[in-house]
């Protein structure tokens, strides 16, 4: 089966080569915005589904994986800062409390989609101003969800603890994913069985 990683992301290309199955990876414009009214489960699953659906002409054999990744807290979704003041307001509004990593995964094929979400509780100690203007000066945390990288230095120093998937706050659910994709296993060698 050849594998599609619908994503530019590095961390998302190193976590996927993790698990070991060959891919490659194609990128489709996708707009991300998704309607207002959505909670953060619906936001995020609503657009994994889009980038995935990018691809619903070409999905024959090919297996698309599309993810997205979203920080929300007291309900209010965290996308990726604009600039450094933007990073800046919100790692000031996660300092010295929880928040919630949802990450999205769309399977597309054969034009028939699977979609799951994993959470993760992450607890952030009070952070410093100086700690902030380090960690954003020195990491540019602008194509990350909530302003920051968990694997970078201020997952290091300055989160307390995670409770659910590392690989989830990430951004690609890697124990969830390959269950999953050995469901898809199981499905194709069962249709298989039958005739």
């Amino acid at each position: 089966m050849k594998v599609i990683l619908a994503s530019q992301s590095p961390r998302r290309k190193e976590l996927l080569a993790l698990i070991g199955i060959p891919f490659e990876v194609i990128i489709k414009e996708v707009d991300e915005s998704f309607p207002t009214d959505l909670g953060p489960v619906e936001a995020v699953r609503f657009i994994a589904e889009k980038k995935a659906k990018a691809f619903l002409m070409e999905s024959t054999d090919k297996l698309i994986i599309a993810a997205d990744t979203i920080v929300t807290i007291d309900g209010k979704i965290l996308g990726k800062p604009s600039n450094g003041a933007h990073a800046a307001d919100m790692l000031n509004l996660l300092s010295g409390k929880k928040h919630e990593v949802i990450t999205a995964v769309a399977l597309l094929q054969s034009r028939k989609l699977r979609l799951f979400h994993e959470v993760t509780a992450v607890y952030f100690k009070e952070l410093t101003a100086g700690e902030i203007d380090y960690y954003i000066q020195h990491y540019k945390p602008f194509d990350k969800a909530g302003g920051y990288g968990i694997q970078e230095w201020i997952g290091a120093v300055a989160i307390e603890k995670i409770v659910g998937s590392y690989t989830n706050v990430v951004g690609l659910p890697t124990a969830r994913l390959y269950s999953e994709l050995g469901k898809l296993d199981e499905l194709s060698a069962s249709s298989i069985s039958r005739h």
